[in-house]
């Protein structure tokens, strides 16, 4: 079992493509593209995996806003984006997936927000702020990557230093039993995977005016809120924060 201690360390970027990073273009096209795909997540999520939603009444009616997610596996986007009713959803998703032909055919025509994971992908946070100044939502993992350990890894600063530059609200959602080898195992299976997702308040950083201890204190505030929405054991190592509050 993996020990939360001593994680490997988060993944960097292998290329750098800033090329690929741009804000997605709501046309017409582009509009459809998102009302089928979401119609297939609905599709699959429907019949492949047993979802309980709990809280989607939190969340906002419309944008600007930040959406933050623990990520547990492949499908937690497509179960997020599956139960929200606005296809004004701009995703932050890592560019080594872009060389993935199967995510790339529907990533693409989706449009999404190709992000370098370590490194300082300074493109992919203006292309992020524009979204939100657009009024749109934007997900974003604070984790930055699939976790490891079973459970929220430490937390990055992207997600804060996002949330206070363009000064908008964060909706925390949190997902359980979207593990890829629990997931993958039992999508054939009878019964279906049991997976839950909860849509926690919209919340705001707090902000001192210091800007680092803003940026260091808003993302342990972020982690904790998607601790809170979770079973301990899916805590990982904001456990001890998360059953303190």
């Amino acid at each position: 079992m993996p020990n939360p201690s001593s994680p490997p360390p988060k993944p960097v970027a292998e290329k750098f493509r800033p090329e690929l990073t741009r804000v997605p273009e709501y046309h017409w096209r582009r509009r459809l593209t998102r009302r089928v795909l979401r119609a297939l997540m609905r599709f699959l999520v429907a019949t492949r995996i047993d979802l309980a939603v709990r809280g989607l009444e939190n969340f906002p009616e419309r944008g600007p806003a930040l959406l933050v997610l623990n990520h547990l596996g492949d499908a937690d986007i497509v179960v997020i984006l599956s139960q929200l009713q606005t296809l004004e959803v701009d995703s932050l998703a890592a560019s080594n997936l872009y060389d993935i032909a199967a995510l790339r055919v529907f990533a693409e025509p989706y449009g999404v927000i190709w992000l370098h994971r370590g490194r300082p992908d300074r493109r992919a946070l203006n292309c992020a702020l524009e979204s939100l100044r657009l009024g749109r939502f934007v997900t974003i993992a604070p984790e930055g990557r699939e976790s490891v350990i079973g459970g929220l890894e430490q937390g990055l600063d992207g997600a804060a230093f996002l949330a206070l530059r363009a000064d908008v609200p964060l909706v925390p959602v949190a997902l359980t039993g979207t593990e890829n080898p629990r997931l993958y195992r039992g999508l054939f299976c009878w019964p279906r995977v049991p997976v839950t997702m909860t849509v926690g308040r919209p919340f705001r950083l707090v902000r001192t005016g210091d800007r680092h201890a803003d940026l260091a204190n808003g993302t342990v505030q972020i982690m904790r809120e998607l601790a809170r929405l979770l079973p301990p054991e899916y805590r990982g190592v904001y456990r001890e924060g998360a059953e303190n509050q």
